[in-house]
């Protein structure tokens, strides 16, 4: 089940004012991603963080699963809790690099 790009858009007016905030549609889910830093996973209208040292402490005790089969497990954010959602993206951002760039392919 493809995520609601509506629902997407909601995440990302959650993180408004963080930074620059933007999402992708890959594989029919989406990518959120935070000063072009990938951040949250949207599966199946589930929010998603990438299950980091930095926010073991914040997110303790919050289900995790993998976003799609064959995935590490991820902790499930609520996104109606906008101020762990925030303080969730803002840790993942700083600790997550900047994707490389691919280079084109020449034909």
């Amino acid at each position: 089940m493809a995520s609601n790009p509506d629902f997407v858009s909601y995440i990302c007016e959650q993180l408004e004012g963080l930074g620059a905030v933007r999402s992708r549609k890959m594989f029919g889910e989406y990518m959120v991603y935070l000063n072009d830093k990938p951040v949250i996973i949207i599966c199946d209208d589930r929010p998603m963080v990438k299950m980091l040292p930095c926010l073991a402490e914040l997110l303790e005790g919050r289900p995790a699963e993998p976003p799609y089969q064959g995935a590490k497990p991820y902790y499930l954010l609520d996104p109606d809790d906008r101020d762990t959602l925030r303080e969730a993206v803002r840790l993942a951002e700083e600790v997550t690099p900047l994707p490389k760039k691919r280079p084109k392919k020449k034909l």
